[in-house]
């Protein structure tokens, strides 16, 4: 009887490892993805600037007043509001 616990024992260390693995995989694959899409909007935006200035300064104009919407609206950190 211990030699089959002992056995279901090793098995389950062993799924446990395989988890282990994939989520180091996950976590490459996570940030390869994030990298690749990095470099391809900074490529798109480069080569948009090359080829049509007036169409990227409309994009970063409009990309800017967003981003200053976005942090003119939000609460701000560590504000408590009382009611």
């Amino acid at each position: 009887m211990e030699r089959l616990l002992q056995y279901l024992d090793d098995i389950d260390d062993m799924v446990g490892s395989f988890g282990l693995v994939y989520e180091r995989l996950r976590r490459l694959f996570l940030r390869f993805s994030i990298l690749v899409a990095s470099l391809l909007s900074i490529a798109s935006a480069i080569w948009l600037a090359l080829n049509h200035p007036p169409l990227a300064l409309a994009t970063c104009l409009l990309l800017f007043v967003t981003l200053l919407y976005r942090v003119v609206t939000s609460p701000t950190r560590g504000s408590l509001q009382v009611s």
